[in-house]
C-alpha cells in the first residue's frame, strides 16, 4: 500500500460516504446531516453467494491480508518452523477432524498464535470449506461473526441480522482459527451454536476462566518448551551456538520462565545486542594495533575466533531479573528509526501504525526495517495486518519511553488518510485500532477539537468498512471530546450517527434515546435539516414497531356476537345465492334485537340510553337520531359525501366501531348517528345499477358481501324474498320514511 498522493492540507479532509445494507435496512453513510436507515427494497438486498475454496481471499487472516499489502512485514520468530509442538499439532488436528470446538489456554508468550498458524496449515484438508483465519484483536463476537461470514459469502456491503446470519453461517462447514480473542465464556459458546458446521479454534486471552461444565468448547493447555527446545529456539535466532557460560543462563531462565518462548526469543535479542558490544571490542582494538602497534610482542592471539570469546568473557550477560523483564534493555538497543517506532507505538497504546504512515507521523522513511527490527526483538507481533506490542511490553516501557509529542498532527493525517479516494475499505479496517489509540491520545492530551475531526472523519468509514465494533468506539469518544469542547452541534451529529447505529444492530430503546437528544440539540440550535433527518429515523422506528408501536384499540366489554356473526358469513360464501340467503337470515335475526330496542325506546325516551350502546330514540318526525347499529366505514354521510358521521373525520365524538371484511373489529363506546344506507359499502368490485322501486312493496335491504346491512326491514318481508336495490332517485315506499338528505329512513313495526 502506497501513501495517498495528493497534498496534506486540512481543507483536502473529506468525508468519506456511501451505502450499505444492514438487515432488511438500506443505510446510507456519510450525509452532513448524519446518516440514516430506510427500508430497502427487495431488488436492492444482496443475494449472498457462497466462496469455494479454489477461490482466493479466504478473509481478513490473522496476518497479512492480500488486500491490505505488505504492511506487516518481519514476522520474525514465527517464520521459523516450531519446536517440541508436534503432540500438540497431532491431538488438535485429531479433536478438530472430530468436528469439535477448542479453545487454547495459557501463559502470555506461550507460543498460541505460533501453534495457531501451525495448525492451520495443517487442517487444510479436514472440512469441505478449508481453513479461515480470523484476528479476534479488539473484535466483538457481532464483528468476529462478520468477519466468518465475510470470509465465506461474496456480498460486499451487506451486514446480515443476527437470524440471517444464522441461516447464512449454518451452511458453512469449515475449520475457523481465530487469534487473540477477546470475547467471554457466553460469547464463546455462540460461535458454535451459530455455525454448528464449522469447528473452531480459538486463543484466548490469558486469564480466561476454565469453561463451564457442558460447554461446546474444549479447553486445551499450552505448556512451554521443554529445557533442550528452549535453548535450541535461543541458538537459531542468535545466529549461532551458544557457549558454557550462555548456555547455563540460558537453563537459569528456563526454571524461571518455565519454558515460555517469547523469553528465549527477547533472550536471543540481548544475545545479539552483546555479540554487537563484542564486535566493537573487537574493531576498536583492531585500530588500537594499527595506530600505536604493539610494544612488547604479540598481545592477542592470531585466530580472530580465540580472540572474540575472549573479548567476550569480559562483558557481562544479563542478570536473570533483567531476562525476565527484558523490554527496556532491548529498547536501548534498537536503532533510531526502531527507537522513534516504538516510542509512537507506546504513545498510542501498544498499537502501532502501518509503514506507510511512518513518514508523516515521525519521518522514518524505511518503516518496514524498524518494524522488522521490532519483531525480531520480541517487542512487537504482527496481527491482523499491523503490529501492536507484545504482552507486558506497554507497562515496562510506558514509564521510561514518554510520547514526547510524536502523536502531535496524528489526528489531522488520519482524517485526512481515511477520506482519501485512494484507501480502501479493507486498509482501512486493519487501521481501526490505530486511529482509536490517536484519539485516546488526543483525548489525555486535552486535544478535544482534533479528536471530534478525526471522530467525524473516521466514523463513517469504518461503518462502510463493517468494523462497527470500532464504529461504535469512535463515536463514543468523539460525543465525549464534543461535550467537553462545548460544540452543541458536533454533539447532535454524534448522537444521530450513535441512534443510527442502535436502529441497524436492533437496540431501538438506546436508538430512541440517541435520536431524541440529537432532535432537541439541532431543535436548539436551529439546524431544520438535522431536525428532519432525526425525526425521519424516529418515523423508522414508529413504522417499524421496533420501539414506539401504536397503542392497541380499546375493545368493548360487550361482545357484538351479531356483527362477528355477520362478518365472518361473506368470507365463508362465495355463490350469489348462497350470499343472498345468508344476508337476510341475518337481517331476520337483527329484527329481535331491533325490535327490543325499540320498545325500551317507547318505554322511557330517556331509559337505558346512556347504558345502552345500541339503544335507539325515536324523534318526533319518526326517524331515528341515534342509529341501533354502527354503518360501515364506507357509507356516505348526508352532509358531506365519503364521510361517516360521527367519525374521526368529521366530528371530534368518540371513534366510529366498524367493521372489516374479514372476522375482526372494534367496538365503540358511543353509537352512530343517522344511519346511510348507501350502496359504497359492498365490497363488490363492480357496483349494481340502482333498480326502481315498486310501489307498495316494502322496501328489502340491500345484498352486502364485506360487511351487513344495518338497515332493518318491515316484518312483512319474507325471508325468499329477493333483495332488490334502493332507488337512485328520491321516491320511497309507502312503508318507509324519507330523511332529510334523502336517504330512505327504515319503517319501524308497531309505529
Amino acid at each position: 500500500m502506497a501513501q495517498p498522493s495528493g497534498e496534506f492540507r486540512q481543507e483536502a479532509v473529506r468525508t468519506r460516504g456511501g451505502e450499505l445494507v444492514s438487515g432488511g435496512l438500506l443505510v446510507g453513510v456519510g450525509a452532513p446531516d448524519g446518516s440514516e436507515a430506510r427500508p430497502c427494497p427487495e431488488e436492492w438486498r444482496p443475494r449472498p453467494r457462497r466462496i469455494e475454496r479454489s477461490e482466493p481471499a479466504r478473509g481478513p487472516a490473522g496476518g497479512v491480508g492480500r488486500a491490505v499489502g505488505p504492511l506487516a512485514l518481519g514476522a520474525g520468530p514465527a517464520d521459523l518452523p516450531l519446536l517440541d509442538r508436534e503432540a500438540d499439532i497431532a491431538e488438535l488436528l485429531g479433536l478438530l477432524s472430530e468436528g469439535r470446538s477448542i479453545r487454547l489456554v495459557g501463559q502470555a508468550g506461550s507460543g498460541r498464535s505460533a501453534l495457531l498458524s501451525a495448525v492451520a496449515e495443517a487442517a487444510a484438508d479436514l472440512t469441505p470449506g478449508g481453513v479461515v483465519q480470523l484476528c479476534g484483536h479488539r473484535r466483538t463476537l457481532a464483528d468476529l461473526l462478520q468477519d466468518l461470514f465475510t470470509a465465506t459469502h461474496h456480498a460486499p456491503g451487506y451486514r446480515p441480522d443476527p437470524d440471517q446470519l444464522a441461516v447464512h453461517l449454518a451452511e458453512v462447514g469449515a475449520v475457523v482459527v481465530i487469534d487473540a480473542a477477546e470475547l467471554s465464556e457466553a460469547e464463546l459458546e455462540q460461535l458454535p451454536a451459530v455455525a454448528p458446521g464449522c469447528a473452531f479454534l480459538v486463543a484466548a486471552a490469558p486469564d480466561s476462566p476454565p469453561l463451564p461444565a457442558g460447554s461446546r468448547l474444549r479447553d486445551h493447555l499450552v505448556a512451554g518448551l521443554s529445557r533442550s527446545a528452549c535453548l535450541a529456539l535461543t541458538a537459531r535466532l542468535a545466529g549461532r551456538p551458544l557457549d558454557v557460560a550462555e548456555k547455563a543462563w540460558a537453563v537459569d531462565l528456563w526454571f524461571e520462565s518455565e519454558g515460555l518462548p517469547l523469553r528465549f526469543v527477547q533472550a536471543a535479542a540481548l544475545l545479539r545486542q552483546r555479540d554487537v558490544s563484542v564486535d566493537a571490542l573487537v574493531a576498536a582494538e583492531d585500530d588500537r594495533m594499527d595506530v600505536f602497534g604493539a610494544v612488547e610482542g604479540p598481545v592477542r592471539d592470531p585466530d580472530p575466533a580465540v580472540r572474540e570469546d575472549a573479548l567476550r568473557r569480559t562483558v557481562p550477560l544479563p542478570s536473570v531479573a533483567q531476562t525476565a523483564s527484558p523490554a527496556v534493555r532491548l529498547a536501548e538497543g534498537l536503532s533510531e528509526p526502531a527507537q522513534a517506532v516504538l516510542r509512537l507505538a507506546v504513545a498510542l497504546g501498544g498499537e502501532c501504525p502501518t509503514a506507510p504512515h511512518l513518514p508523516a507521523l515521525i519521518d522514518v522513511g524505511l518503516g518496514e526495517a524498524a518494524l522488522a527490527e521490532l519483531s525480531d526483538a520480541g517487542l512487537t507481533v504482527s496481527i491482523g495486518g499491523h503490529h501492536r506490542l507484545t504482552a507486558g511490553a506497554l507497562d515496562l516501557l510506558a514509564p521510561d519511553w514518554p510520547a514526547r509529542g510524536c502523536v502531535d498532527g496524528a489526528a489531522q493525517h488520519f482524517a485526512w488518510w481515511v477520506g482519501h479516494s485512494s484507501v480502501t475499505l479493507e486498509q482501512i479496517a486493519a487501521e481501526a485500532e490505530v486511529v482509536i489509540g490517536v484519539l485516546l491520545a488526543d483525548r489525555n492530551a486535552g486535544r478535544h477539537e482534533a479528536v471530534v475531526r478525526l471522530a467525524r472523519a473516521a466514523a463513517p468509514a469504518l461503518a462502510l468498512a463493517l468494523r462497527w465494533g470500532a464504529w461504535e468506539r469512535v463515536l463514543q469518544l468523539g460525543q465525549e471530546a464534543a461535550r467537553r469542547a462545548g460544540s452543541a452541534s458536533d454533539q447532535a451529529w454524534f448522537h444521530h450517527e450513535a441512534g443510527v447505529h442502535a436502529i441497524c444492530v436492533r437496540q431501538p430503546s438506546r436508538a430512541v434515546a440517541e435520536l431524541e437528544t440529537a432532535l432537541t440539540l439541532r431543535a436548539s440550535a436551529g439546524e431544520q435539516r438535522g431536525v428532519a433527518s432525526a425525526r425521519r429515523m424516529l418515523d423508522l422506528l414508529r413504522a417499524d414497531g421496533r420501539q414506539l408501536s401504536a397503542a392497541a384499540p380499546a375493545v368493548s366489554s360487550r361482545a357484538p356476537v351479531i356483527r362477528k356473526i355477520a362478518a365472518r358469513v361473506p368470507a365463508r360464501l362465495k355463490s350469489s345465492r348462497r350470499r343472498r340467503v345468508a344476508v337476510v337470515s341475518t337481517v331476520v335475526l337483527t329484527m329481535g334485537v331491533l325490535g327490543t330496542a325499540v320498545a325500551m325506546s317507547l318505554t322511557g325516551p330517556d331509559e337505558h340510553r346512556s347504558n345502552e350502546p345500541h339503544s335507539g330514540r325515536m324523534d318526533q318526525g319518526g326517524g331515528t337520531q341515534d342509529a341501533p347499529f354502527p354503518q360501515p366505514s364506507g357509507s356516505v354521510s348526508p352532509g358531506a359525501p365519503g364521510t361517516v358521521p360521527g367519525s374521526p373525520t368529521a366530528s371530534s365524538g368518540s371513534p366510529v366501531p366498524s367493521v372489516s371484511g374479514s372476522a375482526s373489529h372494534s367496538a365503540s363506546a358511543s353509537p352512530t348517528r343517522k344511519p346511510s344506507s348507501s350502496p359504497g359499502a359492498s365490497e363488490s368490485p363492480t357496483a349494481q345499477q340502482p333498480q326502481p322501486t315498486v310501489p307498495g312493496q316494502s322496501q328489502p335491504p340491500k345484498p352486502v358481501t364485506s360487511r351487513p346491512t344495518t338497515v332493518p326491514t318491515t316484518p312483512s318481508t319474507s325471508p325468499s324474498t329477493p333483495p332488490v336495490t334502493p332507488p337512485s332517485s328520491p321516491t320511497t315506499s309507502p312503508s318507509s320514511s324519507q330523511s332529510p338528505s334523502g336517504s330512505a329512513t327504515p319503517a319501524v313495526p308497531g309505529l
